[in-house]
């Protein structure tokens, strides 16, 4: 194998890493949300539905409607050297996601320019499984921010007030193309169709930064590191940064718990959620043996044994851990069961094979 298909082949397997990752770690928290740290037994493995399937959440849908209309806008910029619109096309996606939300199957399109695209014929994808109220209002509310306008620290004007996690846990497809700079800029703003204020924003922004870095290579630790400094660059960084370095502190001060995971709060809020992600993805596991997939399992574990939002944290440290060791680490029993892993794995791939030539391979 050459040195360009094995650069291809590890992108491939990072990108496919961080989808299916992600969806493992939100089918893994998905049982114990909402329940208290004392009444949670530490999962063990996925628990599937009678359908022999391990159900995922809003987390993994918008994901994946994410990635859709990034893949779209990525396209359109590659080919015909505009990308301003990249916002509206993720917007548009995030209206097929609502339909989702709010139909049976699809509905008709009846002209609407939103609803085109093969992702919202999926089946599985009908299910309402506790979306944020924030993401469904703020779609309702139709505003298209600027792709690239730089992030000014000002609360955009569709719910000014949230921060929830809900603009985190859908934003690794962000950091798949064009860079660590490229990935903040657009997750923030592709937040702010939803949730407006800077604290939110900032924290899609350092997430899809670190997914970046880790395609490029980086140690998860120096993907932390190089998107806090990025987002140090940017008025009302404080909150988001705060709580990664409170993370990263935790991190290495002895051995794990899911006490030291509830000392950075519930996962509610963005920072929180991904200030756990990163807390559960460096801390010094302890496993039985040196396997990657032993130590994933255990990471993911981590994540998402909190009295807070448990499938947003396990889906978020999922994508990191994904992204940096790419799909061999997956545990295949858990794989198997992940609710649409066959669609996942396959957009990843498609946009692996599109973007390949623009990354040099």
């Amino acid at each position: 194998m050459t040195t360009v298909e094995t650069e291809r082949a590890v992108y491939r397997a990072r990108l496919r890493g961080c989808l299916l990752g992600g969806a493992i770690g939100d089918a893994l928290g998905n049982p114990v949300e909402f329940q208290d740290l004392a009444a949670i037994r530490r999962p063990v493995g996925l628990v599937a539905n009678a359908e022999g399937v391990a159900e995922i959440t809003d987390d993994t849908q918008m994901t994946l409607f994410s990635l859709e209309g990034f893949h779209r806008g990525w396209v359109r910029a590659q080919a015909k050297g505009i990308g301003g619109a990249m916002a509206q096309l993720v917007h548009d996606a995030y209206l097929r996601w609502l339909d989702t939300q709010e139909h049976p199957v699809p509905p008709p399109a009846e002209g609407r320019r939103h609803r085109a695209g093969q992702l919202r014929l999926e089946p599985w994808l009908y299910a309402r499984r506790a979306p944020g109220s924030a993401c469904l209002s703020g779609l309702r509310a139709a505003y298209t921010p600027d792709t690239y306008a730089e992030p000014d620290g000002r609360p955009g004007p569709v719910n000014p007030d949230s921060k929830g996690c809900g603009t985190v846990m859908r934003s690794a497809p962000f950091g798949f193309a064009g860079g660590a700079r490229h990935a903040y800029v657009v997750a923030a703003n592709c937040a702010r169709i939803t949730h407006g204020h800077p604290t939110g924003y900032h924290a899609a922004g350092a997430f899809a930064a670190m997914i970046a870095y880790l395609l490029e290579g980086e140690s998860l630790e120096a993907a932390v590191l190089r998107s806090m400094r990025l987002l140090a660059r940017y008025p009302a960084h404080e909150e988001t940064l705060a709580a990664l370095r409170q993370a990263l502190d935790l991190a290495f001060s002895g051995d794990p718990s899911p006490e030291k995971v509830e000392s950075l709060g519930g996962g509610w809020v963005a920072e929180e959620a991904l200030a756990i992600a990163v807390y559960a993805a460096l801390a010094p596991v302890s496993v039985p043996d040196a396997h990657p997939e032993t130590t994933f399992r255990a990471r993911l574990r981590l994540a998402v044994t909190h009295s807070g939002d448990s499938d947003s944290t396990g889906s978020i440290c999922g994508n990191l851990l994904g992204a940096w060791h790419g799909d061999d680490v997956l545990p295949w029993d858990w794989v198997s069961l992940v609710e649409g892993r066959a669609t996942i794995a396959r957009l990843a791939d498609d946009f692996a094979t599109e973007s390949a030539q623009t990354r040099g391979y």
